[in-house]
């Protein structure tokens, strides 16, 4: 069985992106760097939504991308990705496939046939969904040491509880903290 991984980073105040999307406030230094080409190395099938995909799609096949991060920036271009959305018709990233409908019986069909394991990233609404249905066997959320104002906080529109459990965590020189969770067994 397939595990299921969510990666975010997301600011003190508990957002994930700022106003009109806005990434740049997330401190990227040398040793996050060093763990984005660490993680990109595990080989697993890439996940997101729709907002995410096209942001991730415009940035990583890019001559900027390759030229900043050649490592990670390959990883992503190389990797199986499946994008969830009801509105995109095509993609143009490569590996890419769109699943547009039953979008929780598809996750949980994939997690039961063998294969690679699969991280979630970013992307709320696909998290929150996938969340609530107990699809997520581990969640990594990267804290930047910053408060941004206004935005979409983590979990936005989460209609239950979530308990979780830290079974790990690693600090950064750049004040940035990687907590990782697991949710607590039912």
């Amino acid at each position: 069985m397939r595990k299921l991984n969510s990666f975010t980073f997301i600011s003190l105040n508990g957002y994930y992106k700022g106003y009109n999307e806005d990434i740049g406030w997330h401190r990227h230094g040398t040793e996050e760097n060093e763990f984005s080409q660490e993680s990109i190395k595990e080989e697993t099938i890439l996940l997101f939504g729709r907002v995410t995909y096209q942001m991730m799609a415009y940035y990583w096949p890019s001559s900027m991308a390759l030229q900043n991060d050649p490592v990670v920036a390959a990883g992503m271009n190389q990797s199986e990705k499946n994008v969830f959305s009801k509105t995109l018709t095509k993609v143009e990233w490569n590996n890419t496939r769109i699943v547009k409908d039953n979008m929780i019986e598809e996750m949980r069909a994939l997690k039961e046939t063998p294969g690679k394991d699969l991280t979630l990233l970013g992307s709320g609404a696909i998290l929150t969904q996938f969340a609530e249905h107990g699809l997520i066997d581990t969640y990594q959320i990267m804290l930047d040491p910053v408060a941004i104002g206004g935005g979409t906080p983590e979990f936005k529109d989460l209609q239950g509880k979530l308990d979780l459990k830290l079974v790990d965590s690693r600090v950064f020189k750049s004040g940035v903290v990687l907590l990782t969770y697991e949710p607590l067994k039912k």
